[in-house]
């Protein structure tokens, strides 16, 4: 799959995204097509490689501008500066039609204008004609611009509103001026000041609405402001400063105190305490020393190290974290996509209920017919905003994409995001997720005529060729007692159970008591009974078989994470069952799970039937999140209704989990599933606003109280109602942005 970025120009509203989406997804080979309202961009994937001038035709066809993006820093400070100049000019168009409506509407108000049946009232009335002809080519230009390409697309969206609304009230003022004679006495009047109001008011609440989204892109600013410009390389005994796109991989960087770390690497000389905040949301600076691995993006907080490069450009952490973040702020929850299905076809319903009131007042409404008709069509028109219903959604995934990246959690998918806050069930992996992942080697005990030596020996050599955290452990067990280990040949590993091989001409079995049983080699004596002792402890006993008889056992245990129980108890208090799945022997994982408040134990589970405990939970109904490495429950992960993927710090391209766990610490899943909570009550309340505004507004708009109150919705009114409910929507978003997890924790 390929994914094509596009920057875009030219959408108003909703029906503009359905507009660019459709003509996407009309090109032979494109798979999807998201296009986000709030930072006009696309992202299109495609299953073969494709032009790129293919796609922006297409997007031109639809009415709307396209370039394609290269390098998102450049597109950002482009972006900006765009946007700074797009505010400018639009507080002149809003200032300017201001002056001009202002004055009319009072003078309407006390009753100043003169009458049109009177030399002076005409002769003003021109007057004031060209000069809100003037108005309205200035102030609301863009306005009429927009609905006249949507048009040609044969197409309708919020630009066709507002100009059919503010056209017809110039174009009827114009026609009451030249024939005020064919005009009922109460229908002989102009609507000048209501279709400069209008545009002002509208401008108003998109200078309000630029001005609240542009901390919605904070996440992404914030990120790439914390790579610094340059690196200070080290080259022929000299230290240099050179641009940061110029470092290459394997170049010898310094970085002093109170110095942003370039680019990812591993410390070669020197030591020091680096504060990876940014990464993984925890505060405390970690130490780092020789063979250390530092992130580009982290903050050196005291001692000078070198460290030589491992990743740069697009290759490092920090990149790859800020591609995934804009890839999720861009991607659509099934809310969002609910809302663009009302959005395509909302513009134009709006306009077929334009036209029936518009009918219905002229043929059954109170006189003057002809000038209510105007009023209420007008308003119609002018009070529907499907600008709203497209913000709705996007606004709030950018904000709660952003918030959750701020503590070290990043979202994959706004589906994931959606849906973590619904979880019913958590399924926790044991090693490296409850635990630390680091086994260490805790009793070494040897039967017959062999000794703890020669037992060590021998499981270490047989480990050399596996890639099991617990061979790991043995290995570092052997060297740090300085053995050295023995030649093997026909080494096989059988996942689930063990290792075997021959050394020195023998068929050695190393595993747990599965194989044992699978091999047909008996557990007796006093072995057996301190096998069971020892995984009463939460210790994981192997076994070393020689000729069909157990010669020795060694027993490691996986330390827990400090905060592992107390977040397991806040998930608990947050209504969640918990499970702890694991390959692990009874006896160790129920240790474990009572040590951290687990009771619910799936233990002895091989890594391929992860996945099928997790369907048969979802079968009995649960909504299951499974919490894993992301490497070995890889099946798990993407079975789960939501794959939370607890992250190493700097690899993050784990393709299997929805959400990605930078830190270590299960406080992230309770920090991911409230912030969850908090953005899909968000995205709910926002469209409900969005909603409940049209499903009142515009029948109210449309004269249905008039009949029992006499009123009218004024179109002034209207305009500035349809304004704000954009800046309400993206204001409630932006609430997102003082949540803060910790606080919201019972």
């Amino acid at each position: 799959m390929i994914t094509y970025h596009l920057a875009l120009t030219g959408m108003s509203c909703a029906s503009c995204v359905s507009r660019i989406e459709k003509a996407l997804l009309a090109i032979p080979d494109v798979q999807n097509a998201q296009v986000n309202l709030v930072n006009q961009s696309a992202a299109v994937s495609t299953i073969k490689n494709i032009p790129v001038d293919v796609l922006i035709k297409a997007i031109k066809h639809a009415g709307y501008g396209a370039s394609v993006i290269n390098n998102l820093e450049e597109e950002e400070s482009t972006k900006a500066l765009i946007e700074k100049s797009y505010y400018r000019h639009l507080t002149y168009k809003t200032i300017f039609a201001a002056i001009v409506g202002f004055p009319l509407l009072v003078m309407g108000m006390l009753d100043f204008m003169p009458s049109l049946i009177t030399p002076v009232g005409r002769q003003i009335n021109i007057g004031l004609c060209f000069l809100t002809f003037l108005t309205l080519v200035y102030s609301g230009g863009h306005f009429f611009i927009g609905a006249w390409k949507a048009l040609r697309n044969h197409a309708a969206n919020m630009d066709t509103l507002i100009a059919l609304g503010t056209g017809v009230a110039w174009l009827y003022s114009l026609f009451a001026i030249l024939f005020t004679k064919w005009l009922p006495p109460l229908a002989q009047h102009v609507y000048f000041e209501a279709a400069i109001i209008i545009i002002a008011l509208v401008n108003l609440g998109a200078l309000l609405e630029l001005r609240a989204r542009r901390h919605t892109s904070g996440a992404i600013k914030r990120l790439m402001s914390l790579q610094p410009k340059t690196a200070r390389i080290i080259r022929i005994n000299e230290e240099i400063d050179i641009p940061i796109e110029d470092l290459l991989i394997a170049d010898l960087v310094r970085v002093r105190p109170g110095e942003q770390i370039p680019v990812d690497g591993i410390v070669v000389e020197g030591q020091s305490h680096v504060d990876e905040s940014m990464l993984t949301g925890e505060a405390l600076p970690k130490e780092k020393k020789m063979n250390d691995k530092v992130v580009g993006g982290t903050l050196n907080k005291s001692g000078s190290f070198i460290f030589k490069t491992t990743r740069v450009g697009k290759e490092t952490t920090l990149a790859q974290i800020i591609q995934l973040v804009q890839h999720a702020q861009n991607s659509k929850p099934a809310l969002a996509r609910l809302a663009d299905q009302v959005a395509g076809v909302f513009v134009p319903v709006v306009m077929i209920i334009a036209i029936l009131t518009a009918l219905i007042w002229f043929n059954v409404g109170a006189e003057p017919r002809v000038a209510y008709m105007l009023v209420t069509s007008m308003a119609v028109l002018v009070i529907a905003c499907p600008c709203a219903l497209g913000l709705a959604v996007p606004i709030s995934v950018m904000v709660g994409v952003g918030k959750a990246a701020e503590q070290g959690i990043l979202i994959r998918q706004a589906d994931a995001l959606q849906q973590a806050g619904q979880v019913t069930t958590i399924v926790l992996d044991k090693t490296g997720t409850i635990t630390l992942g680091k086994p260490q080697v805790t009793g070494v005990y040897a039967v017959q005529k062999m000794d703890e030596q020669q037992i060590l020996i021998m499981a270490a050599s047989l480990e050399v060729g596996s890639e099991h955290p617990l061979a790991e452990a043995i290995i570092n067990a052997a060297k740090d007692r300085g053995h050295s280990l023995l030649p093997v040949t026909n080494f096989q590993a059988i996942s689930g159970y063990g290792v075997n091989g021959t050394i020195q001409e023998k068929l050695i079995w190393l595993g747990n008591a599965k194989l044992m049983d699978l091999q047909k080699i008996p557990i007796e004596g006093a072995l057996k009974n301190q096998t069971e002792q020892l995984a009463a402890l939460g210790q994981t006993p192997l076994y070393l078989a020689v000729d069909e008889q157990v010669i020795g056992m060694i027993t490691i245990a996986d330390p827990i994470k400090p905060d592992s129980k107390e977040a397991i108890i806040q998930l608990q208090k947050m209504g969640l069952k918990v499970i702890m799945l694991t390959g692990d022997h009874h006896g160790t994982a129920q240790s474990i799970a009572a040590a951290v408040n687990i009771s619910d134990v799936l233990a002895e589970v091989l890594p391929q039937d992860k996945a099928k405990k997790i369907a048969e939970l979802q079968a009995m109904k649960h909504i299951v999140g499974m919490v894993g490495d992301g490497i070995n429950d890889a099946p798990a992960l993407a079975q789960a209704d939501v794959g939370f993927a607890i992250g190493t710090g700097t690899d993050i391209a784990i393709e299997s989990a929805g959400i990605i766990l930078m830190s270590g610490s299960l406080q992230g899943i309770v920090n991911a599933m409230l912030i969850s909570r908090q953005t899909v009550g968000n995205m709910k309340q926002n469209l409900f606003g969005a909603f409940i505004y049209n499903i009142i507004g515009i029948p109210i708009a449309a004269g249905i109280l008039y009949p029992f109150t006499g009123l009218l919705l004024n179109p002034m009114i209207a305009g500035a109602a349809m304004a704000f409910s954009s800046v309400t929507v993206v204001g409630n978003a932006n609430r997102l942005r003082f949540f803060n997890p910790r606080n919201n924790i019972s």
